[in-house]
C-alpha cells in the first residue's frame, strides 16, 4: 500500500474526529500524510509534532496491529515536537 492509500484509508476517521492540532506522519522516501484538524494531505508541510516511522509500521498502527506505546518504546516510531499531539492521537487511530 502506498502513502496515498494510506492516507486514504484515514480520511474520514480524520474528517469526524475532532482533532484540533497539526501532526505529520514522516515514512522517510514513502512520503508523508499532514493531518492539520479536520483535514488531510500528503504535501509537506509544518506541523505540531512529526511522527517518523516506515510505511509498514504506518499501516501497522492504522490497523490496530502495531501497539504505538510498544512502538515508541522499542524506536519503530520517534516523535518531535510536542508529544501531547501524539498522545491525542487516539482519537485518529482508535
Amino acid at each position: 500500500m502506498g502513502i496515498q492509500a494510506v492516507a486514504d484509508k484515514i480520511k474520514s476517521r480524520v474528517e469526524n474526529s475532532g482533532f484540533d492540532r497539526s501532526v505529520k506522519f514522516d515514512t522517510g522516501g514513502d512520503g508523508v500524510i499532514v493531518i492539520d484538524g479536520g483535514t488531510l494531505s500528503t504535501t509537506d508541510g509544518p506541523a505540531d509534532c512529526t511522527i517518523k516511522l516506515s510505511l509498514d509500521d504506518l499501516e501497522s498502527l492504522i490497523a490496530g496491529d502495531l501497539n504505538p506505546t510498544m512502538a515508541f518504546m522499542t524506536g519503530k516510531i520517534k516523535v518531535e515536537g510536542d508529544m501531547s499531539v501524539a498522545m491525542g492521537l487516539s482519537k485518529l487511530l482508535g
